[in-house]
């Protein structure tokens, strides 16, 4: 599946999408635990297809305010430490 028919879908659709991929995988790798997978490179190709469908959705959710993503990115304030050499 190609990027450009996955950013088309919409957002509903890729979460089917996404439901249907994450089966395929579980399918092939009890097949392939089983010994009877017949095309390896499948479990390849499936899981990239998921990553895209994955990505996809993820920039097509609402960025976070920026008040909320300023808070979560401050770290707290560190206390001074003494030159050296120098006594207390």
């Amino acid at each position: 599946m190609k990027i450009a028919e996955i950013r088309e879908q919409t957002v509903d659709e890729l979460h089917v999408k996404e439901q249907e991929l994450d089966d395929q995988l579980f399918r092939l790798r009890i097949q392939k635990s089983m010994g009877q997978l017949e095309a390896p490179a499948k479990i390849r190709d499936l899981r990239r297809s998921l990553a895209r469908v994955k990505t996809i959705l993820r920039e097509k959710q609402p960025a976070p305010r920026s008040g909320q993503q300023a808070a979560a990115s401050r770290k707290p304030a560190e206390k001074s430490k003494p030159a050296a050499g120098s006594r207390q």
